[in-house]
């Protein structure tokens, strides 16, 4: 590659980009899901639309489709809030492996029966569209309102069952005969396991080492936090563990742990993840030829009617059962199984293994995920309203970002009110804050001043709050419990003391 071709190939890079920026914008506006218009673009680029571009390497699709899973499910992970997850464990864990496993079986039974597949391609269907995909669930979710365990156990379905599903689908496209049921189970959950003690030590070592370390510069956070998250995928995989079970723990522990500056750190991590979803979808458009789709259409059809309609809800009645769901969470949860771009990346896998039927099982799922994207992504919040679970009444959590100051032992606390915390209304003074720490500013329409302990906040303000080291954490429990409970958190059970005991 010349230095001319460098400035084509960014030329190029940097158009789809903003045409990709400006088309989240439409997308978000008209409820048609960002992911198709991303795919459309590669279509139009490929060998069938305007562009021509002539591709059609699976193997490097593959790759870099892997490279964006790991930061999408980083970016997830940080973004997981342990309080609503961990009630959800045992729910979210059975979807992920039972739950899967049965929608497998039926959706490779359908594909067998119904449109004459042999049973490794249908079983390697079933295993592709079976897992729910996490760029679509976090994205789609984040936006409606709906009640925490519901968010917690769809979130961590999502993040979790993308690494059983790989391992499967790798099994079940390997040259020679399929190992035996067993064997293969032994081999997933094994390295399930390892990804899972990694993932876990790697986050915790992390978080661990960035609370105590004030680093020059603030933009080096971010850096050091994907740098964290990627390196626990890479030691999972190089360990022959799941690595996407490895990157999306250790985030979750990271997102968790208080660390510096996290506004930013989202905020970085989040722009990785879009970059991440525009170029793995504008690569599988090119890897697609829309003129080869047309006999491929009826069988994606029946295929995601029996997975939508049958094997996602079977395996959301069989596996929340021991768990006394009410059933209009199960109806949402059986239809908030979102697919995206994962199963298209999971099956170029058979692709590059030459599997008997690849290009077709390929098809199969791109037209499956497109047809059923745009009907299930645009309804879910209508389906959410009719269920009557579109409605949360939680309120506002606060934006409280972290900067240590070494040498004075102490931390300053950027602490922004939003619209719903019901720290509006509290004086002052009666946010009673441990011993060691107060607020020294607070910014209101532009302008900063020193506050009284009378002084009442309002919504949009932003404090700047100093805490020594040892009551740094009690300092922002406190906060947050004021924004939860209002002025009386912490005596009548809705929150922590400013001490850090409970009532």
């Amino acid at each position: 590659m010349t230095i001319h071709h460098l400035n084509q190939l960014l030329l190029v890079c940097s158009i789809v980009l903003l045409v990709a920026v400006a088309a989240v914008r439409v997308s978000s506006r008209s409820g048609l899901p960002s992911l198709l218009v991303y795919l459309g673009i590669g279509i139009a680029m490929g060998q069938d639309g305007i562009g021509n571009i002539q591709f059609d390497n699976a193997e490097l699709t593959q790759v870099i489709g892997y490279a964006a899973l790991v930061v999408i499910l980083a970016e997830g992970g940080l973004g997981t809030k342990w309080k609503e997850i961990k009630p959800a464990l045992p729910a979210a864990s059975a979807l992920a492996t039972a739950g899967v496993a049965v929608s497998i079986g039926a959706t490779a039974t359908a594909a067998h029966y119904l449109i004459g597949l042999e049973w490794r391609q249908a079983l390697i269907i079933g295993a592709v569209v079976s897992s729910t995909d996490a760029a679509a669930v976090f994205s789609v979710l984040r936006r409606i309102p709906l009640p925490s365990r519901v968010t917690g156990t769809l979130e961590a379905e999502s993040g979790f069952n993308d690494a059983p599903v790989v391992l499967l689908v790798a099994s079940l496209s390997t040259a020679g005969p399929v190992d035996d049921w067993y064997v293969m189970l032994g081999v997933i959950l094994l390295e399930l396991a390892i990804g899972a003690a990694i993932g876990l030590t790697v986050g915790w070592l992390g978080a661990w080492g960035l609370r105590r370390v004030a680093l020059p510069a603030s933009g080096l956070y971010p850096i050091a936090v994907m740098a964290i998250a990627v390196g626990a995928y890479a030691a999972g995989a190089t360990a022959h563990g799941s690595g996407f079970l490895a990157v999306y723990l250790a985030s979750m522990v990271l997102g968790n742990a208080r660390l510096p500056h996290w506004p930013a750190t989202r905020g970085f991590a989040e722009g990785l993840g879009w970059i991440a979803q525009i170029g793995m979808f504008v690569l599988l458009g090119l890897l697609v030829t829309p003129s080869e789709l047309g006999d491929d259409v009826v069988p994606a059809l029946v295929v995601g009617l029996v997975l939508t309609m049958a094997a996602r809800p079977l395996s959301v009645i069989v596996c929340l059962l021991p768990f006394r769901v009410p059933w209009p969470e199960q109806a949402l949860m059986s239809w908030a199984g979102l697919r995206g771009a994962v199963p298209i990346i999971l099956a170029t896998i058979p692709m590059v293994e030459g599997v008997d039927g690849s290009r077709k099982i390929f098809n199969i799922v791109f037209v499956l995920v497109v047809v059923y994207t745009l009907i299930q992504g645009p309804t879910l919040p209508w389906v959410a309203r009719k269920l009557r679970l579109g409605q949360g009444d939680e309120a506002a959590d606060l934006g409280v970002e972290s900067a240590p100051l070494e040498r004075l032992r102490g931390h300053l606390l950027s602490v922004a009110i939003p619209k719903g915390s019901k720290m509006h209304g509290v004086e002052v003074g009666e946010l009673r804050l441990p011993t060691g720490s107060a607020v020294t500013l607070v910014v209101r329409d532009g302008k900063s001043f020193v506050p009284l302990p009378s002084t009442v906040l309002r919504y949009g303000d932003e404090l700047l709050v100093v805490a020594t080291d040892p009551v740094r954490d009690a300092a922002e429990r406190r906060l947050r419990a004021v924004g939860r409970g209002g002025k009386l958190a912490g005596w009548l059970g809705t929150g922590a003391r400013g001490d850090g005991r409970r009532t």
